[in-house]
């Protein structure tokens, strides 16, 4: 990986000497890096046998929500498109933390980057969320796009691991079928991080807050906001913050547990059966 390291400096035209490179903590995807030169101070992730898009979508979705100029991320400075199974790798700023408690900027930035939006629902190429591929398109209606390439994205993937038995099979398909009685159909089409946990937001040293790792979509921005309550990570200072800025629909809470469900379908795909008794439990809720 060190040889992996200076290659991408090169690209990047950082000729400067290496202060230090460390491994850090960076998720169980990637293999991350701490890399300091006189220049500047990078955090670099390093994968291989992942798609060609891989680190681009990660790039490209930094860039989206970096033009909007409502809330910060680092600036990319390359990544590599890896052809069969290549080590590839992504450079990034590193930021250097912060101690001030942020979280109500971090909700009033949120809610300023939710109100930039698109005519259509989606997106126009493929990204992932976590390690499963995402695929995407534009689409004219909110509930097509989340019951086509969300959530029956989701089953199918979920059918082909045996993590889709058939009680759970035929109450999802049904909630599939019955979507419309609770999923707008035209919401504002908002530009959302799309796998937005506590652990892909950071505090920097200017005292502000900085979004990584997105999963970039248009859509209903209370989708964004039902993840935010998943696992935990918000504080409430943040939820208020937010919805005096962007005030969710009165409908929140009917649909708030049909958007997490494909959060939880992700978790079940990717982790295991510990995730089942939650969406069955949100299956059980909704259609019975």
């Amino acid at each position: 990986m060190e040889e992996m390291i200076q290659r991408t400096l090169h690209k990047i035209q950082d000729h400067s000497a290496i202060k230090e490179v460390k491994q850090v903590s960076g998720g169980d995807i990637n293999r991350s890096f701490y890399v300091e030169t006189i220049n500047h101070q990078y955090f670099m992730k390093g994968n291989e046998q992942v798609p060609s898009h891989f680190f681009r979508a990660e790039a490209q979705g930094l860039q989206l929500i970096k033009d909007t100029n409502t809330i910060k991320v680092p600036s990319v400075y390359h990544y590599d498109e890896p052809e069969n199974g290549e080590e590839a790798m992504i450079a990034m700023d590193w930021i250097n933390p912060g101690r001030k408690d942020v979280s109500e900027l971090l909700g009033q930035n949120l809610a300023q980057m939710h109100q930039q939006t698109a005519q259509k629902y989606g997106y126009g190429s493929p990204t992932f969320v976590g390690t499963l591929d995402q695929p995407n398109a534009w689409t004219s209606s909110w509930v097509d796009y989340y019951r086509t390439y969300r959530l029956k994205k989701q089953m199918d993937y979920a059918k082909s691991l045996n993590r889709m038995p058939k009680i759970r099979q035929e109450r999802l398909e049904k909630l599939l079928d019955r979507l419309e009685e609770w999923v707008p159909a035209h919401p504002e089409a908002s530009l959302l991080h799309g796998d937005l946990w506590g652990g892909n937001w950071r505090t920097g040293e200017d005292d502000e807050p900085y979004l990584i790792d997105p999963s970039v979509l248009y859509g209903d921005h209370a989708f964004e906001i039902a993840f935010t309550e998943l696992f935990g990570g918000f504080p409430n200072r943040f939820y208020e913050q937010y919805k005096e800025q962007f005030p969710l629909s009165d409908h929140y809470e009917d649909i708030k547990s049909l958007y997490q469900l494909f959060y939880l379908l992700v978790h079940l795909n990717m982790f295991g059966e510990s995730y089942g008794s939650s969406v069955d439990s949100i299956l059980k809720r909704y259609v019975g």
